[in-house]
């Protein structure tokens, strides 16, 4: 079998939930630039901009949750397109803290390690792959940050972005790359077949009571902030 195809405990496509949305959506039932156009417009949209409890869960958790970050839902992401037949791997890296100010309040700020993993997904059509980066902001998030920050039209970098073109960020997908992060990117480590592998060889760097602070009180604090700036007029 392809290893760009096969199902893993986080790539769990397999599952009857996600089966179950394939079927309702009628993914599998559509050409290849629309199941990808489709899969990754409902990633970006329809899970919401927010951080899981941690970067190594499967993608029926993630789509449970609702909501994700780079990494989970970048799995999400990757189990729908290997359900519907469509090759994919994971690009691994770390980002800037300096991206997430902003997202995440300032003292905690301060406490967070100054590189983050981060991860995109690369997905191949007609003999090409494609970076596919840009469905980690829902738009509703992302046109409410646009609003805040009217005045910038060129580069910008905090609460999630960090892209040269704030207003027109390149984050539609018609065969082609898509971004938003992609300018916070520090450290590159290369291509896994999955995330599980991914995630295996590289975690973030949290101490065990930064990592249980972070799971229980400070995740929780930064999804309000977020979904603060979503809801505001």
């Amino acid at each position: 079998m392809n290893k760009y195809l096969q199902e893993t405990p986080m790539l769990n496509y397999k599952h009857f939930q996600i089966q179950k949305l394939i079927k309702e959506r009628g993914w599998a039932n559509v050409d290849d630039f629309q199941k990808i156009k489709k899969i990754y417009n409902f990633v970006r949209d329809e899970i919401a901009f927010g951080y899981n409890i941690d970067d190594a869960i499967s993608a029926t958790e993630v789509l449970k949750d609702g909501y994700g970050q780079c990494n989970t839902k970048g799995t999400l992401f990757m189990a729908l397109l290997r359900g519907v037949g469509i090759p994919c791997r994971m690009h691994g890296f770390t980002i800037d803290k300096k991206l997430q100010k902003g997202a995440i309040p300032g003292l905690i700020y301060k406490l967070a390690p100054q590189y983050i993993i981060h991860s995109w997904v690369e997905v191949q059509y007609k003999g090409h792959w494609y970076n596919i980066e840009g469905f980690i902001l829902d738009r509703q998030y992302l046109k409410k940050l646009q609003e805040k920050f009217s005045e910038c039209h060129t580069s910008f970098c905090g609460y999630g972005v960090a892209i040269d073109n704030f207003q027109n960020p390149p984050i539609e997908w018609n065969g082609n790359d898509t971004y938003i992060q992609k300018e916070g990117i520090k450290h590159d480590f290369g291509l896994f077949n999955s995330p599980d592998e991914f995630f295996e060889k590289y975690q973030q760097q949290l101490t065990p009571i930064k990592r249980w602070f972070y799971r229980n009180i400070i995740r929780k604090l930064m999804n309000r902030n977020i979904e603060k700036i979503r809801k505001s007029m």
